[in-house]
């Protein structure tokens, strides 16, 4: 299996966590996005979309976070990163949600670009903008782990989930903006405790070949 990612991808991130909880091995290809390598034709002819992560296995290649750790949920179940019934399972992807479409698609790369490139921003003011979606995202999500995470070291349960392979990548990307989360202690606790776990913290940004 090939991974198209790039090291600093939140959404990459998240990838290559499923990937190495679920043991999968992978070979993995760097799309630079500052140098724009994620728009060349060799990777839009793969992947349409021009974004990272991408995975490639045989002749098919997905895109997209979210349907790349279903994909491999449904291919690899075992070690299960989503819970068997079918409440559980909901909670787990409401809370993974919460991340990949109310929080990350507002403060990625390509609108934080727009912001200061056509909206002229200065960087005081894309630095709010980053942290108010922070805030706001986090805010919900603080209260769901407090009610579902049963040892406080995972948000759902007692075993890894979804939800935390999303919840790592989006605690790493506040911090990197400097956003507040002292108001989110449970959140970061949890995330404090998966780091230590191998498959989170061999998918960490500066573990990766291409960080610079």
């Amino acid at each position: 299996m090939k991974l198209y990612t790039f090291w600093r991808s939140s959404a990459a991130y998240r990838a290559r966590i499923a990937l190495n909880f679920k043991g999968i091995a992978y070979e993995s290809i760097s799309r630079r996005l500052r140098q724009g390598e994620h728009r060349t034709g060799e990777y839009l002819g793969l992947n349409p979309q021009g974004l990272v992560p991408a995975i490639e296995e045989g002749n098919v290649v997905i895109a997209q976070s979210v349907a790349i750790i279903e994909y491999l949920e449904e291919c690899y179940p075992s070690p299960p990163l989503l819970p068997k019934d079918p409440l559980g399972r909901a909670h787990v992807r409401s809370m993974a949600q919460n991340i990949a479409c109310d929080i990350h698609p507002l403060n990625n790369l390509r609108v934080l670009n727009f912001l200061r490139d056509e909206m002229h921003l200065d960087k005081d003011a894309v630095d709010r903008w980053y942290a108010h979606w922070i805030e706001e995202g986090f805010r919900g999500l603080e209260v769901l782990a407090k009610r579902h995470a049963g040892d406080r070291k995972h948000c759902f349960g007692s075993q890894v989930t979804m939800a935390d392979v999303f919840l790592v990548p989006q605690m790493y990307n506040a911090r990197r903006f400097s956003c507040d989360v002292t108001p989110y202690p449970t959140l970061c606790g949890i995330s404090a405790f998966l780091e230590t776990l191998p498959p989170f913290a061999a998918a960490r940004p500066e573990a990766q070949p291409d960080a610079e």
